[in-house]
């Protein structure tokens, strides 16, 4: 078969091919997401249980028991909680010890990712198992030494009542800030080591000193990372109630997870009222983590595959 110049030959037809066939899902599948509620469901258990008693009056659970079906719900116990246990001053204090906690923590830990994980440094390997071995030092093992040398510390008037470092908003900073830098550490540089390097080379290329490529580029790449790390090191310091506990003898100083004590009687409780105050005490972390879920969960699956 012969064609002449100008005329085009259609393409040969290719065989038709049947719609791919759709597999059905694997049995293996649907054990994994019934073992997955179960756990979802023992985790939200005791939550759900708090909330369920702290809407119903004590009498009658006393009386029909916390499983039965409830009379008379109501949010009083909620008032009484906030009230009683002065929550607010409480919250007050947490905010004051966590947000200077978490900010600290993410700027000096990004300091020190940085130059583990985008600067050529000798040891840095090294450098990086000593920071992520001091999370594996028991927190009982420092207790003493760190009471010792905390009330030995001066501080001035205006940054302690106490004008030590015991008694003081900074004790407990401190402590959260020494313990937690190390695992933050080791997440950030690993997470930078996945930007590519030639951001940095065409950074260097535009002659961009090391401040600049620290701050201007891959710090704001890093945020994913840093809002996943500050929603853990928030919900942790948050949830925090041993080193309050040793190093603030002011109870006008103790964090929210210290409110609940006054919340119990001399000689009875209102496990009702103790529900409702529960409550109160986690519900700001659960807020903080929905607000910053998307961030947290890309934060922590960034990495994990590659392509």
């Amino acid at each position: 078969m012969t064609t002449t110049p100008g005329t085009a030959v259609p393409a040969p037809l290719r065989p038709a091919t049947a719609d791919p066939v759709q597999r059905p899902p694997r049995r293996g599948r649907f054990g994994v997401h019934v073992f997955l509620l179960a756990v979802s469901l023992a985790f939200l258990a005791p939550l759900l249980l708090a909330v369920y008693a702290s809407l119903r009056p004590y009498d009658e659970t006393a009386k029909y028991g916390y499983f039965s079906l409830p009379r008379h719900l109501s949010f009083t116990y909620y008032e009484r909680a906030f009230t009683e246990s002065d929550m607010g001053r409480y919250f007050l204090n947490t905010l004051i010890i966590a947000v200077p906690a978490v900010l600290i923590t993410l700027f000096l830990a990004s300091f020190v990712a940085y130059a583990l994980s985008r600067l050529r440094i000798r040891g840095g390997v090294v450098l990086l198992m000593l920071f992520t071995a001091g999370n594996l030092l028991p927190q009982q093992v420092i207790v003493t030494p760190l009471y010792v040398l905390f009330n030995r510390i001066p501080l001035p008037w205006w940054m302690s009542d106490s004008m030590t470092l015991y008694d003081s908003y900074w004790a407990v900073i401190l402590v959260h800030v020494g313990f937690q830098i190390g695992f933050c550490v080791f997440v950030l540089s690993s997470y930078m080591r996945t930007l590519p390097q030639e951001i940095t080379e065409a950074a260097i290329v535009d002659g961009a000193g090391v401040w600049t490529q620290f701050w201007r580029i891959t710090l704001p790449l890093c945020r994913p990372a840093l809002a996943a790390l500050g929603t853990l090191e928030f919900t942790w310091v948050y949830n925090d109630f041993l080193w309050a506990l040793i190093f603030i003898s002011d109870p006008d100083k103790l964090p929210i997870t210290s409110s609940l004590n006054s919340l119990r009687g001399q000689f009875f409780t209102d496990y009702n009222l103790l529900a409702a105050g529960s409550v109160l005490v986690a519900l700001p972390t659960i807020v903080v983590f929905l607000l910053l879920q998307k961030h947290f969960i890309a934060g922590l699956t960034l990495g994990s595959s590659k392509g």
